[in-house]
């Protein structure tokens, strides 16, 4: 009677543990969203070698490994914030894209960008560096861009980033090296200079630097990799949540305006929407000097809602219904 006892028991027990695990496993039409990382603590697996700037970069020697997975995993679970420069990317990387290359700079300093700001067209940091590339006011103006208390063109996606080459291009003559150039982003060039001549060194990748500077050039590589299979990673994303492109008409001003809420008006857009698209704007009116010339986003109306019409999706890897 033990035995039989004992064996109802285990049967029982066999029966309840299987249809939990039944539970567990995905129907087929969940599959795809099981990635590869679920809600256990997992460290990410990546390749020895990774491909930046044109460049392929060892990372088996193991601090190289040790600072990358840093990056990786902490990237894999700042969740909120990864997913937030994904879905930005879609409506901002057709427009930096082209600026890169047009400029003879690398595609990947696009990830550069990333890390400065999240895409966040309107981010400040504590030292009030600001905009999309977080230009500091004085090295904005050395970079050509307007800054005073109507126009800060640092806030602009085109004027930025064209300043921002112009900062990669004069880095790269000096050091010939885009990963030092990327370090020299966040340390300043004289300080990466004088690093690699005190370190006997030709590349930042291989200084000693202070732990901001060091992370930052990982943090590209990891913020690249992700972005190249962000379901690997554990970032399920349809098409329809990433943020949808805008498009705009262009406006040439070259006369003041004196009641920017009146102009946005004629043009068809309220004041909050043309600061939305022109967030250089810095103020309600806007001075335009003798020869000056200013040219304004107008969004398009049919472009504004998330009506569930489909809308481009600027790379499929991004996405799981592809």
């Amino acid at each position: 009677m033990k035995s039989i006892r004992t064996l109802s028991l285990f049967l029982a027990g066999a029966v309840v543990a299987g249809v939990a695990l039944m539970s567990l496993r995905p129907s087929p039409s969940l599959r795809p969203e099981m990635p590869q990382m679920l809600s256990f603590v997992s460290t990410p697996r990546f390749d020895h070698t990774i491909d930046v700037f044109g460049q392929k970069i060892d990372l088996s020697r193991y601090d190289r490994h040790e600072r990358f997975e840093r990056e990786m995993t902490n990237m894999c679970y700042a969740h909120t914030n990864t997913l937030l420069v994904i879905k930005r990317a879609n409506r901002l990387f057709p427009i930096i894209e082209p600026i890169l290359r047009e400029e003879g700079i690398p595609d990947d300093m696009k990830y550069l960008c990333c890390i400065e700001s999240s895409l966040n067209q309107r981010a400040v940091s504590p030292a009030k560096a600001a905009g999309l590339w977080q230009f500091i006011a004085e090295t904005g103006r050395r970079y050509g861009l307007q800054i005073d208390t109507e126009v800060d063109e640092r806030y602009s996606i085109e004027k930025s980033t064209r300043a921002a080459c112009k900062y990669f291009r004069e880095a790269y003559e000096k050091f010939g090296d885009w990963n030092s150039v990327a370090a020299s982003y966040n340390a300043g060039q004289a300080g990466i200079s004088r690093r690699l001549k005190d370190q006997d060194a030709t590349t930042a990748l291989d200084l000693l630097l202070v732990e901001e500077t060091s992370r930052y050039m990982f943090r590209i590589m990891a913020m690249k990799t992700i972005m190249s299979d962000p379901y690997r990673y554990g970032f399920v994303i349809y098409s329809d949540q990433l943020y949808r492109p805008i498009r705009t008409s262009e406006v040439t001003v070259k006369q003041s305006i004196t009641d920017i809420t009146a102009f946005a008006k004629k043009h068809g857009c309220s004041y909050f929407h043309l600061k939305e698209f022109n967030p250089w704007l810095r103020d309600s009116k806007l001075t335009v000097r003798p020869g000056k010339q200013y040219t304004l986003l107008i969004p398009e109306k049919d472009d504004m809602q998330y009506d569930g019409q489909p809308f481009k999706v600027h790379n499929k890897a991004w996405i799981v219904d592809k």
